[in-house]
């Protein structure tokens, strides 16, 4: 039988609009390199004020980059997110179906989610972003049929605000007989989250995938020592550290895994393709060394493109790389 994963995470569609200067910016009092949330007039405005610029739209949103991510390595998979009855919502779900992925999708009467990525000549990237529909889901959304058939369920960190629909996700995809891995996606979150997510953690999580901040976050020590920490809560901890790679734990081993060499254009969906490379090796019975190799292979690629997708050549090479 094979192998299903399933994804919750905001249904966004990335706006990539490359600025000649950063003008635009102050002109919106966007500073430079942050995450601003707008209203849907403001959005609206700035996409307005750049349509003289190069633009790119893709799918985006944490958890369904690693699931299109996941897709594109030949893995079964289904998202859940919710949308508007509306343009960008339509481009979300076909961006979907084009990459084979099952569209569990809820459907809201606002608008849908869009996050203006400005980037500038120096490929530093603000974005401008109006959650919408994607924010609207919640606990009465989910069913236990949307999550039966998938082996593993994998969430986003910035859904975490919202307590009872992670925690109703959870214990459905539990029932479902899932393997839940999570990203903790951003520092800030977890911080201001720490108690309700250290307690989803121990109960629930199997897979915990952190950078070395949001480590810091949740632990309140270095990389080394998180990893400890948190490979006493779950199954398989991992913690990456940039330029240096990733470190593993699971049953009391330890890995230390290097990147690979590539060359930094935009580092947006880096963690996002490391789960997806991660978690194929699990799916493949791989050892976490070789999952750990995968996810650094996925990650190394997507940092050589603007945005968080890639082109049949670059996957092309991904597959070549990783032996498939």
């Amino acid at each position: 039988m094979a192998v299903k994963v399933l994804g919750l995470g905001n249904a966004l569609v990335d706006a990539l609009i490359q600025i000649d200067n950063d003008e635009v910016l102050d002109a919106h009092n966007l500073p430079k390199g942050s995450m601003q949330l707008v209203d849907w007039e403001t959005s609206e405005k700035i996409i307005n004020d750049t349509k003289h610029f190069e633009k790119s739209q893709a799918s985006g949103g944490s958890a369904a980059n690693t699931i299109h991510g996941l897709a594109k390595l030949g893995v079964t998979t289904g998202f859940i997110g919710k949308i508007g009855n509306d343009e960008i919502g339509d481009f979300f779900k076909a961006d979907l179906l084009d990459a084979r992925v099952e569209p569990l999708l809820k459907y809201s009467d606002n608008k849908s989610g869009i996050a203006v990525a400005l980037v500038s000549p120096d490929s530093e990237r603000t974005f401008a972003t109006y959650l919408g529909a994607a924010v609207e889901i919640s606990s009465s959304d989910l069913k236990l049929e949307d999550f039966m058939g998938y082996n593993y369920f994998h969430i986003e960190g910035y859904l975490v605000q919202n307590y009872d629909l992670i925690e109703t996700a959870v214990q459905l995809a539990k029932n479902a007989g899932c393997k839940v891995s999570i990203d903790m996606a951003s520092f800030n979150v977890v911080e201001d989250n720490l108690e309700f997510l250290t307690r989803i953690v121990k109960d629930y999580v199997d897979i915990v995938f952190a950078n070395e901040e949001e480590a810091k976050a949740f632990t309140g020590k270095e990389p080394r020592e998180s990893l400890d920490i948190i490979a006493e809560m779950c199954e398989i901890a991992v913690v990456k550290i940039g330029k240096k790679g990733s470190l593993i734990k699971s049953e009391g081993e330890v890995y230390s895994v290097g990147v690979i060499e590539a060359n930094s254009i935009d580092t947006t969906g880096a963690g996002d393709l490391y789960a997806a490379g991660f978690i194929y090796g699990l799916i493949r019975g791989f050892g976490l060394e070789r999952c750990a190799e995968i996810g650094s292979i996925t990650a190394g690629n997507i940092i050589e493109v603007i945005g968080a997708k890639m082109d049949s050549d670059r996957w092309d090479g991904i597959y070549k790389s990783i032996g498939l």
